[in-house]
């Protein structure tokens, strides 16, 4: 086994289980006391920080002046790997809850912790619950200062850009507000899809334009979810820019 393999096992691994540990039973503590899950979205953020650290995973952020800070958004990302999560969460500023795969609510811990976080499950096999879901998704939006993310692609990929799923859109139709199409670039060397080791490295988190629904009908959604995912095939194909934000 080479030594960045036993440095991932034996130091990386066992301090992300301790920080996750620590960081998710403050959270849950901190959700006795605040119902909003605004401190429990804080508590995360650092947890995500805390966890590139840990695995020497730099954020190179682009584009982040777009996002108005008192604005309500759905956020969409492209999905590769599971360190997206603490890379999304530890670099964009904005309050947002993830919109994820029902069966995470099963799991013991995690689930009772995203129930409490106001995080919405997805049941992307059951139509009606999905419906339901985008629409819960929609009025927590239009209730105040709460964006969503979601990963439109439905699930992670294994290298190219994945066919959208309508939800996404339908959700920002339903609210009125923008959507922020984000590229994540990098994370596939990062945490490939069927590994449990994880690499350090630099990873870009690119933000595109803002696209407004406001005149859109939920009949215009399955051409929207087409438009979101040829912005975000452009982000990824852009010349970087220069950075604004490198989260270490």
């Amino acid at each position: 086994m080479s030594l960045r393999k036993l440095r991932a096992v034996f130091i990386t691994a066992p301090l992300i289980v301790l920080a996750t540990a620590v960081m998710g039973s403050l959270s849950l503590f901190v959700s006795l006391f605040d119902s909003s899950g605004h401190g429990q979205h804080k508590i995360a953020r650092t947890w995500s920080r805390i966890l590139l650290a840990i695995a020497r995973v730099k954020v190179r952020a682009e584009g982040l002046e777009k996002i108005a800070p008192e604005g309500s958004y759905v956020f969409i990302a492209n999905h590769r790997s599971y360190m997206d999560i603490p890379v999304v969460l530890s670099t964009i500023s904005a309050q947002f809850r993830f919109m994820a795969n029902k069966n995470l609510f099963s799991i013991p811990f995690i689930g009772y912790h995203l129930h409490r976080a106001g995080h919405l499950p997805v049941d992307n096999a059951n139509p009606r619950e999905s419906l339901r879901s985008m629409t819960e998704a929609a009025r927590v939006i239009q209730k105040g200062d709460i964006s969503i993310l979601i990963f439109p692609e439905g699930g992670r990929t294994h290298g190219e850009l994945g066919s959208f799923k309508d939800g996404a859109a339908y959700i920002a139709i339903k609210a009125g507000v923008p959507v922020v199409p984000v590229a994540l670039i990098g994370m596939r060397s990062i945490l490939p899809m069927g590994s449990g080791i994880v690499n350090g490295g630099e990873v870009v988190l690119r933000v595109g334009e803002p696209v407004p629904t406001i005149d859109l009908s939920l009949q215009d959604r399955t051409r929207l979810s087409g438009e979101l995912r040829d912005a975000i095939a452009r982000l990824l194909d852009k010349t970087p820019e220069r950075a604004e934000v490198t989260v270490q």
